[in-house]
């Protein structure tokens, strides 16, 4: 019987999700395979997390590319990429809890990539005077993927609904992120 090796990422994915230390054994047995078969196709943890990493990226890749960045303004924008991201925002999660995954030279340039285009796209919002200027795009950028996570590990504590997922997430970034009109000081 041939593995469907997208099934054994997707629930090793939902599995690393909510269990960061879940073992091998626990890997195979969520994706419904033995623990010699999942060896065959990851020679250990580190393969793993690496083709989750690959899986990671394209989610994101193709959420980047469906929230049409460059389309109006940047706050919509920014509001259809969480909405976008949401569904791999787990497997984010996990992986942005991964260190040796941004260490060194073996990082993948997926990544790279990535920031450059949520960075531009905060930029892109600073420019029209729509995002405020003392916070780099890179920070901006950082702040995005950590709300992601916060968000998700919010749910998965049972502390917060799941509908609520975009509001929160939105709303705090954009709450940080806006530019709000300078009104004088009133005198007493």
């Amino acid at each position: 019987m041939a593995v469907d090796r997208d099934h054994v990422l997707r629930s090793a994915a939902a599995l690393l999700t909510r269990r960061s230390t879940a073992t091998m054994d626990e890997v195979a047995k969520s994706a419904g395979i033995s623990r010699a078969t999942l060896h065959r196709h990851f020679a250990g943890r580190d393969a793993l997390v690496r083709a989750l990493e690959s899986l990671g990226i394209e989610e994101c890749d193709k959420a980047l590319d469906a929230a049409r960045l460059d389309e109006g303004p940047a706050s919509e924008a920014v509001r259809r990429l969480v909405r976008e991201a949401e569904p791999a925002a787990g497997l984010l999660a996990f992986l942005y809890t991964e260190n040796q995954l941004f260490e060194g030279e073996e990082q993948h340039d997926g990544w790279a990539r990535i920031d450059a285009r949520i960075s531009a796209l905060f930029r892109r919002g600073q420019q029209s005077g729509e995002f405020r200027i003392d916070l780099t795009p890179v920070w901006l950028t950082e702040a995005l993927f950590g709300l992601l996570a916060s968000a998700v590990w919010l749910l998965q504590s049972g502390k917060g609904a799941p509908k609520d997922f975009h509001h929160m997430t939105v709303e705090l970034l954009l709450g940080g992120a806006l530019r709000h009109p300078v009104r004088p000081i009133e005198e007493s």
